[in-house]
């Protein structure tokens, strides 16, 4: 065994090349260095071009093209408003106005007009909007007629989309729309619910998504942040029972963020009394006495 190792050493020492000696290599860098040093000395001509000041084949600013969103639904545009000039020709006793947002096309009715533009635009060969997807109501607390009622309608024949707004108050009512939509059902039942738009025609007109027993209107803009009543799980009685809420004054006097309503732009303020708190008087310093 041992024999064998030492003709391995052997072998290996012959193949390896052997390192050249420490002087040898500090001689061969003093040497690199010398050559690198001499190089650097060399001093180029007085006339000699200086590259960075040289003339480039392309020079100037690159201007990109300036592209507005909005072009790219150019085309589309100008077909929605000849749909919605179209719309209003056929029926102007009905149809106040239109608009267009980019590819957007809604459309302004009356209460009155919602049964027959609703049968125009579902039954007629030129619209065919033959899907409900949606009705949903905004509270503008300023204005005269407070709530907007907005309708979504797809064309799946025509592939297109169209909005249609009314508007109500606490007590104009709004035709209803199942009997064109059977989908409008518990659409309707949600705005009335949520904001006390009532539907005439409506075949079971009641609150969908709050609980029994329930006051007011949640999504009205004069409804308190804090609401009116609280639920719990009573322990004695082992069911959930339905408490009035008793909150502190400072606490329903929200500042910042979190404030309570504010009128915003013109017009008159129609919250009513029973909903606007009066601003708390401040503590009264009582000296110490000595």
């Amino acid at each position: 065994m041992a024999t064998k190792l030492c003709r391995n050493r052997a072998l290996a020492s012959i193949l390896r090349p052997s390192k050249p000696p420490v002087a040898t290599r500090s001689e061969a860098v003093v040497r690199c260095f010398a050559t690198t040093a001499a190089r650097a000395d060399v001093a180029l001509p007085k006339d000699a071009p200086n590259p960075r000041a040289a003339p480039r084949d392309h020079v100037g600013t690159l201007k990109a093209p300036l592209v507005n969103p909005a072009d790219k639904y150019q085309s589309k545009a100008d077909d929605l408003h000849k749909y919605g000039s179209w719309l209003m020709g056929c029926l102007p006793k009905y149809i106040q106005q239109f608009s267009v947002w980019k590819d957007e096309l809604t459309i302004y009715i009356c209460p009155s007009g919602v049964i027959p533009v609703f049968s125009f635009l579902k039954y007629n060969t030129a619209a065919e909007f033959t899907q409900l997807s949606d009705i949903t109501a905004v509270d503008f607390p300023t204005r005269d007629q407070r709530f907007e009622v907005v309708y979504n309608l797809l064309s799946v024949r025509h592939n297109a989309r169209i909005r249609v707004k009314t508007y109500a108050d606490e007590v104009t009512p709004v035709p209803s729309v199942t009997s064109i939509y059977e989908g409008a059902n518990w659409y309707e039942r949600e705005v009335y619910d949520l904001f006390g738009v009532f539907f005439v025609g409506h075949p079971d007109l009641r609150r969908i998504m709050t609980d029994y027993g329930f006051e007011g209107h949640p999504l009205r803009k004069d409804f308190p942040l804090t609401g009116y009543t609280e639920i719990r799980y009573d322990e004695e009685k082992k069911r959930i029972v339905t408490e009035p809420l008793e909150l502190t004054q400072a606490f329903r006097n929200f500042e910042g963020g979190s404030s309570a309503w504010e009128q915003i732009g013109p017009g008159v303020d129609r919250t009513p009394d029973t909903f606007k708190l009066p601003t708390p008087k401040p503590e009264e310093k009582t000296e110490e006495k000595k």
